[in-house]
């Protein structure tokens, strides 16, 4: 169906445009750009669809398989699929508010369905597919999810979710139909023609995130059509994606990074999603991938990165323009082994769920390695004492001053006034994150003010997993602290306290126990993977655990080479 610009469509474009223009120019950029001011938004159909009546032929979507057979999907077929899609979906019964659940892998289905979703007035709810029945029951319950769209390979797993919520859930299932459950195939049969029901107010709620804490379950973030949508020019400026740029991403759908860079940001710059799904990482078929079909930006997580060293990289022959790090800070090991290979630096970035990309070493700029950058156009990034909570020169808490709120931070969380409003203190957004800033205004991450740390790219809360250690019998207080890990960056390792009469009995069979417990009720990305039982936990004088005496002394027992503990890749597999 033909789309034309509206006046939101303009405005973006502008600012968009902008950036473009200011590419390598921070400072003209941080001085220039201004967040377009719209009251109603659509991104699928104020922005993709103009794209794709201007463009059609302009490639969208290509996903290389594991096999190296590749198909690409252009911006006038995605739009016109992704009609067709939200006319199935209406004929189902969804209507604009309605909750989703969406559960997929990196297959066109998804793209057709998240755009079909926002073009409906529907809010996605993005989960990965790792989840166990109960974290996703969790979801669904606190999401107030009214519609599942998922694999059929989870068809099970969907369905014992739902049970558990006692609720009656729309199913959907993609790639494969499962009784009861709606085939995402009978889509194909559906009108092709869809008019929205209306305009789309920007302050509408588009899309919810869930997150981890250390001290609750975790909170949903909420995004609106203006501060994900187009809240994420900051992030394609930072990402460097121009127009016609073959942008891969490796993250995985459910995770707020997908939607960063594998969404938004490259349909922003009018660029082609690149997808490589391979069965089992392999640095060397990865560069292959990327040589024969051209990516010229390329953003991945510190464990891709530290994969990549361990190989050849002079077999890239035809290396990335733009090179992105993100998730947690590189070593300057890996960002020199890849400069003296490829000629080109990995630029660092910081954001949130709960915001775009807020600070990062930007196209054309000095690098310093170690450093996640300066602020983003459209960002009011200070730092905050810790202590005294106003702002310092020096090292504090990375916050945002909410007197020039930017557009690409969350209206809040979700149902929940008073974390949001926790998150909010003193005029200004804390994002829980430590840094130092130096003369040029450079900050350097220094860590969380809480204990969330992350494993292989994901975000792990040692509530989380100490809440199931505590369900087994035999463990009577357990702290969750991440093990360095060459490649993972760190694994969950358990300090546990057991029973006086366990205690007595053989390490290994309760070890044995503990993991298979755990296992079971926790998300493999989850697991526990050291078990160090102890006698007592080092405590405040309040009894509050002292996880950061806990994480120095595993830092000191693997720098030490000690093997302490019983491992669950080694002893227990």
């Amino acid at each position: 169906m033909t789309r034309s610009a509206t006046p939101a469509t303009i405005a973006v474009r502008e600012m968009r445009d902008f950036l473009f223009a200011h590419g390598e120019d921070y400072e003209g950029a941080r001085a220039g750009f201004a967040w377009p001011q719209v009251d109603t938004f659509n991104f699928a159909l104020e922005w993709f669809d103009v794209v794709a009546c201007e463009n059609p032929d302009r490639p969208a979507v290509q996903i290389v398989s594991a096999d190296l057979s590749a198909r690409t999907w252009t911006y006038g077929e995605l739009s016109a699929r992704s009609d067709q899609v939200a006319s199935w979906l209406r004929d189902l019964g969804i209507r604009r508010g309605d909750h989703l659940i969406v559960m997929l892998d990196n297959t066109i289905e998804l793209w057709e369905i998240m755009l079909a979703i926002t073009k409906i007035g529907a809010i996605a709810i993005p989960t990965s597919t790792l989840l166990s029945a109960s974290d996703l029951s969790y979801r669904m319950t606190h999401g107030r999810a009214r519609a599942a769209i998922a694999l059929g390979s989870l068809a099970d797993r969907v369905t014992e979710a739902v049970r558990m919520t006692d609720a009656e859930m729309l199913r959907v299932a993609v790639g494969g139909a499962a009784e009861g459950w709606h085939d995402f195939a009978a889509s194909a049969d559906a009108d092709p023609a869809f008019e929205p029901d209306g305009p789309t107010p920007a302050s509408d709620t588009a899309l919810l995130y869930f997150t981890s804490g250390t001290t609750s379950r975790p909170k949903l973030v909420q995004h609106t059509h203006l501060s994900y949508p187009v809240g994420h020019l900051s992030t394609m400026w930072w990402l460097g994606v121009r127009p016609d740029d073959v942008h891969l991403n490796i993250s995985s759908p459910g995770w707020a990074k997908h939607a960063w860079s594998s969404f938004y940001s490259p349909f922003l710059a009018e660029a082609t999603v690149f997808v490589y799904n391979y069965d089992r990482f392999d640095a060397n078929t990865l560069m292959q991938v990327m040589d024969t079909h051209h990516v010229s930006t390329f953003c991945a997580p510190p464990t891709v990165w530290r994969m990549l060293i361990q190989a050849d990289l002079s077999r890239l022959t035809r290396p990335p323009r733009e090179l992105v790090g993100a998730g947690e800070p590189l070593n300057p090991e890996v960002i020199t082994r890849v400069r003296e290979a490829w000629g080109g630096t990995i630029r660092d970035g910081f954001g949130q769920t709960e915001m775009t990309a807020c600070v990062g070493n930007s196209p054309g700029q000095v690098v310093k390695d170690g450093s996640m950058g300066r602020p983003l156009p459209g960002y009011p990034v200070v730092l905050l004492d810790p202590v005294t909570g106003e702002p310092t020169d020096g090292e504090g808490e990375i916050a945002l001053d909410l007197a020039e709120s930017p557009v690409g931070l969350m209206a809040g969380y979700f149902e929940d006034a008073e974390k949001t409003a926790e998150s909010r203190a003193g005029g200004y957004h804390h994002t829980g994150d430590i840094a130092a800033r130096d003369a040029e205004g450079y900050l350097t991450y220094i860590g969380r003010a809480d204990d969330v740390f992350k494993a292989s790219d994901y975000k792990i809360s040692p509530f989380e997993l100490e809440s199931v250690l505590l369900e087994h019998e035999l463990v009577i207080e357990a702290a969750v602290v991440p093990s360095p890990d060459p490649t993972r960056l760190a694994v969950p390792k358990a300090y546990v306290c057991l029973r006086a009469d366990a205690a007595e009995g053989d390490e290994t069979d309760a070890a044995r126990a503990v993991f298979a417990f755990a296992r079971e009720r926790l998300s493999s990305h989850l697991w526990v993977r050291i078990i160090e039982f102890v006698p007592e936990l080092p405590k405040t004088i309040s009894g509050k655990i002292r996880r950061v005496e806990l994480r120095a002394r595993e830092a000191e027992r693997v720098a030490s080479g000690d093997s302490t503990g019983q491992h669950f890749d080694r002893d227990h597999r």
